[in-house]
């Protein structure tokens, strides 16, 4: 059985995406950052890890061809960010994330795939400028690259991200008034997520934070 918590306009599934997504509707956009295969989460950083962190398996292997195709199915629009990774059709409307200040281990930018017909963009953003908003997630997105991933796809009122992670394309989507469901099976950063999207929807209306509200069993499964 997976887990949901519905925070206002957003759906969070604890679950496998693998076994979760096949039984959603389709979205108008599905924006996802999921594991690239790289190993990265198995070698943390020496900053990672003076705060904490600890190797995980769960970056060893990329996702299977099968679910790049069902997520193309499941999206009006599919933006997949790491899809350099991956096994997917031609495009030319790549974007890329230049990171500025990126040390010698790590990649200068970052690259996203995307199923739309446009020029290809780039943004730039050191990585020092998110360490305020980090979690504690090993790849943790910065918030402003994902809602300028979300600024392609203007008329997306639907947005899934099955990689969840720890809920920052939710919190873009509280931002920008979104529709969000997200799919995460750690269950760690899967409450890091509920209260960040409940955090950013708490401050999109002026409100106190919203408490996430207790998982629910779903017969999804």
């Amino acid at each position: 059985m997976a887990e949901k918590v519905v925070i206002r306009n957003a759906e969070l599934w604890h679950g496998d995406c693998r076994e979760v997504l096949p039984l959603l509707p389709r979205f108008d956009l599905v924006l996802t950052d999921p594991p690239y295969g790289i190993g990265f989460a198995a070698q943390p950083t020496d900053y990672q890890r003076k705060n904490g962190m600890k190797p995980a398996d769960w970056d060893n292997a990329p996702a299977p061809d099968w679910l790049m195709g069902l997520m193309r199915e499941k999206a009006g629009t599919l933006i997949v960010w790491g899809g350099n990774y991956y096994s997917l059709p031609p495009t030319r409307g790549w974007l890329a994330w230049r990171k500025p200040d990126a040390p010698p281990s790590m990649a200068d930018l970052e690259l996203a795939w995307t199923s739309m017909d446009m020029n290809s963009k780039m943004l730039e953003q050191s990585i020092s400028a998110t360490n305020a908003e980090r979690v504690g997630h090993p790849t943790q997105k910065p918030l402003r690259v994902m809602a300028w991933s979300l600024s392609f796809a203007p008329d997306a009122q639907t947005v899934c991200d099955p990689f969840m992670g720890s809920g920052t394309t939710g919190v873009a989507c509280a931002q920008l008034g979104r529709a969000f469901t997200g799919i995460e099976r750690d269950r760690k950063y899967f409450d890091m997520a509920c209260e960040r999207i409940a955090k950013a929807h708490a401050q999109g209306t002026l409100l106190p934070p919203e408490e996430p509200r207790q998982p629910v069993q779903e017969g999804l499964l």
